[in-house]
């Protein structure tokens, strides 16, 4: 699957985010691809994933990914590996 590292809006962002976790669920890539591919598109794309006071997601992505996504985003960066 092939997935860009940076993203020139949040809302091409959002896509991509839903787009990687619809495969998961669908069991058209395997976990560890997913990992790879959620941590590798929010760490170099921060400022549009985050807000700058208090580490929320933006509302952009809160409104296009959705509750259920974003838990699985959070629970990827909040990881130990």
């Amino acid at each position: 699957m092939e997935i860009k590292s940076f993203y020139k809006n949040q809302r091409e962002l959002a896509e991509a985010l839903s787009r990687v976790i619809d495969k998961y669920w669908c069991s058209e890539i395997l976990e560890n691809e997913m990992i790879d591919s959620i941590k590798r598109i929010v760490e170099n794309n921060e400022t549009k994933v985050f807000t700058n006071t208090s580490g929320e997601f933006t509302t952009v992505l809160r409104q296009q990914c959705g509750k259920k996504r974003l838990e699985v985003v959070s629970k990827i960066l909040d990881r130990k590996d």
